[in-house]
């Protein structure tokens, strides 16, 4: 394994490449820098359709020099001019690769192209950097473990396992990428479990995963909700994106952890069972008593018609019944002593609650706006 570079000079000012911005887990790092490592400079790389954000959040950051690259990973030198490149790859030190399509409604080809092709050439940059590279941080994921069942350790990845959905036979690639490099390069690898929203604000960008039951639980106008699909036995793992951001950027910066895969995980996951009777619970819902098989849901949802439209759904079941154990000692190990844990989910339920609630009470005000109202189209003049 690389190990990271050693010298007795003083070390060059940090300069740190980003990309995924402006997903809410690059702009809550991009932020977290500017909070730890003020004077630092940031390149964020961006794709043209996201300019605009990026430069609205860049813009609000204080203490930090953001620069917003239009680019692509999936592109040669990631769709950035020669010139860009050059001044890129002559002066970063530390890059965070966020970048990944998660959608499971996506086409394999376009999942593989950005997840799989886009770390490749981030990892070209990372080479062209040379010797000043202090650590490529790679956002990978736990279920590059796909269909294996039990405890699955961190230095474990390819071990002849299937896969359940093309998300993740892609990120099983894409990190079997990194872990190659890991012999010329300063490699971290972060698999964080599911990701939800900030534990003190519920606030995330997008409801997918577990989130869907969460939903149908919060938001759906029926007393008694559907039943669990399956017996709910299985631990759910869920980190809020808080905890990712604050152990990635801690672990990033620890020599340790050069040449190691973190899982970024709840050591104590609850069964999806009680997770779905405390959301149950504070959404005010009454729990059928009877639960649903799993592989009956799983037939209904593969309908003609519904397979298409329902895929998040559909593995948003499996997730919830798959049992597997991610076992997090290296993740432990080096956050010991620094106050970083990820923190009991029935600790911050209630906001995720809260955040889904007003998210939807928002969205349904929205709708209502949108609508005109009969009368007006009663007082308006005929054309013609």
């Amino acid at each position: 394994m690389a190990t990271a570079p050693k010298s007795d000079a003083p070390s060059p000012p940090a300069v740190y490449f980003v990309t995924g911005y402006p997903g809410l887990i690059a702009k809550r790092l991009v932020a977290h820098i500017a909070r730890h490592a003020p004077g630092s400079r940031i390149y964020a790389l961006v794709q043209p359709r996201f300019h605009k954000e990026a430069l609205d959040h860049a813009g609000s950051l204080q203490g930090v020099s953001v620069e917003v690259l239009q680019g692509d990973v999936v592109d040669m030198h990631l769709g950035l001019s020669g010139e860009e490149y050059q001044r890129v790859s002559g002066e970063v030190t530390d890059i965070f690769h966020l970048a990944a399509i998660q959608f499971l409604a996506v086409p394999r080809e376009a999942l593989f192209r950005v997840n799989v092709d886009g770390t490749r050439n981030v990892l070209e940059l990372a080479r062209d950097c040379g010797p000043r590279l202090r650590r490529f941080n790679h956002f990978s994921s736990c279920y590059v473990s796909g269909d294996r069942v039990g405890v699955i350790a961190e230095d474990e990845l390819d071990v002849g396992q299937g896969f359940r959905n093309a998300y993740e036979e892609s990120k099983f690639h894409a990190e079997r990428l990194v872990q190659r490099a890991a012999s010329e390069l300063p490699v971290s690898v972060f698999r964080p479990a599911s990701v939800v929203g900030d534990s003190h604000t519920g606030e995330i960008d997008r409801f997918e995963g577990p989130y869907f039951l969460g939903i149908l639980l919060v938001a759906s106008p029926l007393a008694v909700p559907l039943p669990l699909p399956g017996n709910g036995v299985a631990p759910l793992n869920v980190v809020p994106v808080d905890f990712v951001v604050n152990a990635v950027w801690t672990l990033s910066r620890e020599p340790r952890a050069v040449g190691r895969t973190f899982h970024l995980v709840d050591p104590n996951p609850m069964s999806a069972r009680r997770v779905y009777e405390l959301i149950a619970e504070k959404a005010h819902k009454r729990l059928p008593k009877f639960t649903l098989p799993a592989r009956a849901t799983d037939a209904v949802l593969r309908l003609p018609g519904l397979e298409k439209l329902l895929r998040p759904q559909r593995a948003a079941i499996s997730y919830v019944n798959h049992l597997a154990i991610y076992n997090c000692h290296n993740t432990l190990e080096l956050l010991d002593g620094t106050g970083i844990r990820c923190p009991p989910l029935s600790s911050y339920l209630d906001q995720l609650v809260d955040y889904v609630r007003e998210s939807f009470r928002r969205r349904r005000e929205e709708r209502a706006s949108q609508m005109e109202d009969p009368l007006d189209q009663l007082e308006r003049p005929a054309k013609g």
